[in-house]
């Protein structure tokens, strides 16, 4: 057999585990029989793949199960004459069958765009690999074959699989301990994401290593005589940081190559924890340490399990080297990460306390569902998997592991969910601190409830930085708050629209939502509105859409000539608008006539007013103290008209109008943070906000809020007063168009 299948039961045979060969012979032949005709983009048969990727499988040391899903992964997909996963269920068992099925892209499945399909697709994975983390070793094999064989396609598709690659299955790699094959794919994907940068790189790094070739051999003989006079036995290894490690330290650090001092490292393996400790004593003892290098990862395990001992030293000859001390275990699980459980141990699932080592993929799955935004679920996916880790203690003393630049709400949320809607305070090493405060390394962090605490505020969603934070946040507000998501989610929607050409009634916003609604697979415009208010997807995302639907709507009324007595337009076309805002002024004892509220003033219902005759605008109406007002009728007195509100205000309970205030306040970091939440309670929009510094201790705040009346308007303003810190709070022009 010329395609690898020989190579691949050479593996099987040398690896001293027991392994079902006829059934892995059945696999090859049902894949090979599926694949016939089938070829590569390099031109070689596609049976080759499957084959590679079983071997790589094989070289991790998975079970016989785990190889015929790695020769069966892509029958169900590609081949024509396929293979449905009740007849592998049947041949191979449901183990099988389950993990091709995880394995299996959603190609079935309409999709809009492409991104929502990419989405979908790993949300699937991931949600595999809480059932059978084997399906992720499969599908990391896999990745890595197509990455080794990636020259044979268009320069487009190898920069988009290397993206792909580099900000989701490596990080996956790292946050599973899997160090080799994350080296593996971080070095093939900068190869051809940046070849010249790789390249230069990989070009000092031999000169270096040229000049220098015997220091790690030297240190190693050197290390290996001390530790084994005295008394304990141990293996020693040497090695060269991967090209990948030193560019994204030279280039996110800003530091030149010389600069990196763990480029060289002397690995030592004992078999006790104590005799770590003993090997570190040593090296200490024989080298001067270099401060601020040392790392203790034996008793602070990294999330991925990595444990061992790192310090570095200055080696006799004046270069730094860097040692890791660690036992075999600990070794096993560096090198494999979690699955060095089925290549050392027994393998089998119900193994005690690897169900506690895979909680964090449980936890990923559950936040990332809670977001039909697909940039942001990548986005969730690298601080989840790849960002640095920041180490925390409870008061009582256990260790928490967060994402690097979390805050006392995200440290609230990871240790539960009622800990985080209840908080209303925070302290670290003792003292109170704001909520969103950074945590660093080796703080004491205590989390401050109340049971009569009303929930988590809409603005902490823009503070933490976790998606499980996230996640728990949003899913309280779609579970509590649904009513209030609705109104601010069509706010959202009707701030975006407004910036549309043209006006629009609520008939005509009604029918474009619920068209949006049911383009991104919603049953109802309410679903929309309810999914924006609660930060389950952007108003950003959906505005394209909205446009297209407005134009389909409003665009073909505006163009559609009507030539009618002026008189009869008035009375019989233009009728009031109850729901809206522009139906809520009488002109000349009129109703329905075309008028537009000044950005200048802002007039509110209860405000006295005045309408200006605008050239081709229509009707213009001003406070009657309004500044740009008088300037312009001293001149221009005869067109003025006479305007009034509506005197049935219930008619338009759900008509908004704007308002801009200036706060004048403490400059503290969660004022912002108080202001937005007392809004939110009242149910408030924000419009626009800016602030602008005023002293060295105050702050002004400009805030556009959307509200009923000038009533309404007051009641915001006495709610602002009563918040600690504000000084004064008053009605200004708008913050868009000041003019004098």
């Amino acid at each position: 057999m010329g395609d690898g299948f020989e190579q691949l039961l050479n593996t099987i045979e040398t690896s001293g585990k027991n392994y079902n060969i006829d059934k892995i012979k059945r696999a090859y032949e049902i894949a090979s029989m599926l694949h016939e005709g089938q070829f590569r983009k390099s031109g070689e048969a596609y049976i080759c793949h499957p084959i590679a990727v079983a071997e790589i499988v094989a070289e991790l040391g998975l079970d016989t199960d785990s190889i015929c899903a790695a020769l069966l992964h892509d029958t169900v997909e590609d081949c024509s004459d396929k293979i449905d996963l009740p007849k592998l269920k049947k041949e191979f068992g449901e183990q099988v069958a389950e993990m091709v099925d995880g394995l299996t892209k959603l190609v079935q499945i309409p999709f809009n765009d492409k991104d929502s399909l990419h989405m979908e697709n790993l949300r699937k994975m991931l949600l595999a690999m809480t059932k059978d983390i084997r399906v992720i070793f499969i599908k990391l094999a896999d990745r890595t074959h197509n990455m080794r064989t990636l020259n044979a396609q268009p320069e487009e598709k190898r920069r988009s699989i290397a993206l792909e690659t580099m900000h989701v299955y490596a990080p996956l790699a790292h946050r599973l301990g899997m160090q080799k094959v994350k080296q593996e794919l971080e070095n093939l994907c900068l190869s051809y994401l940046d070849p010249i940068g790789f390249h230069e790189v990989q070009n000092d790094i031999n000169k270096k290593f040229g000049i220098n070739k015997d220091l790690v051999d030297n240190n190693m003989r050197a290390i290996e005589q001390k530790v084994r006079e005295s008394g304990i036995d141990c293996t020693l290894e040497g090695r060269v940081k991967s090209v990948y490690s030193i560019y994204r330290k030279m280039y996110s650090q800003n530091k030149s190559f010389d600069e990196i001092y763990d480029f060289y490292a002397v690995r030592v393996i004992v078999h006790t924890e104590l005799e770590c400790y003993t090997v570190l004593g040593i090296i200490h003892d024989m080298y001067n340490s270099m401060p601020g290098r040392f790392k203790d990862y034996i008793s602070i395990p990294k999330p991925n399990m990595y444990r061992s001992l790192h310090t570095t030293v200055i080696g006799h000859d004046g270069i730094p080297f860097e040692v890791q001390i660690r036992t075999w275990e600990m070794h096993h699980i560096a090198e494999y990460g979690i699955a060095a459980h089925w290549k050392y141990k027994s393998g089998e699932k119900s193994d005690e306390g690897l169900d506690k080592k895979l909680e964090w993929i449980s936890k990923l799955v559950e936040a990332e569902s809670s977001t039909a935004d697909h940039d942001e679920f990548i986005d969730a996916l690298k601080i989840d998997m790849f960002q640095d880790e920041t180490f925390v203690f409870t008061p009582k003393g256990d260790v928490v592991t967060l994402p690097q630049n979390s805050n006392c709400i995200d440290f609230a949320y990871h240790i539960h969910s009622q800990v985080g809607h209840r908080m209303v305070g925070a302290k670290v090493n003792g003292k109170i601190v704001p909520i969103d405060r950074t945590l660093e390394n080796g703080e004491i962090v205590e989390i401050i409830t109340s049971s009569s605490a009303k929930g988590p505020s809409r603005n902490w969603l823009s503070i933490v930085k976790t998606s499980e934070a996230k996640a728990k946040i949003r899913q309280w507000f779609k579970k509590e708050r649904r009513a209030e998501n609705i109104v601010e989610g069509k706010n959202e929607i009707l701030v975006e629209m407004k910036r549309f050409p043209g006006t629009f009634n609520d008939e005509q916003f009604a029918a474009i939502t619920l068209a949006v609604a049911n383009r991104i697979g919603m049953d109802t415009a309410d679903d929309l509105f309810n999914i924006i208010g609660y930060g389950g997807l952007s108003v950003n995302k959906v505005a394209k859409r909205l446009r297209d639907e407005y134009d389909k709507v409003i665009k073909p009324q505006i163009e559609e000539p009507q030539i009618k007595d002026v008189s009869q337009v008035v009375v019989s076309e233009i009728r009031p608008e109850h729901s809206s805002k522009y139906g809520s002024v009488i002109v000349d004892g009129l109703e329905g006539c075309s008028v537009k509220f000044a950005k200048c003033c802002n007039p509110l219902p209860g405000d006295n007013i005045v309408g200006f005759i605008t050239k081709g605008y229509g009707i213009s109406v001003h406070k009657c103290d309004c500044a740009n007002l008088i300037n312009s009728t001293a001149t221009d007195k005869d067109r003025l008209v006479n305007v009034e509100w509506r005197k049935n205000s219930g008619e338009y309970k759900e008509a908004r109008f704007e308002a801009v205030m200036q706060i004048i306040a403490d400059d503290r970091i969660s004022m912002l943070a108080d202001i937005s939440t007392a809004l939110a309670e009242m149910k408030v929009s924000i419009l626009q906000i800016n602030t602008q510094k005023r002293s060295a201790d105050q702050s002004a705040i400009n805030l556009s809020v959307s509200c009923k009346n000038l009533g309404h308007f007051n009641s915001i303003v006495s709610k602002v007063k009563g918040i600690r810190g504000v000084s004064s709070v008053e009605r200004m022009m708008s913050q868009s168009r000041k003019e004098s």
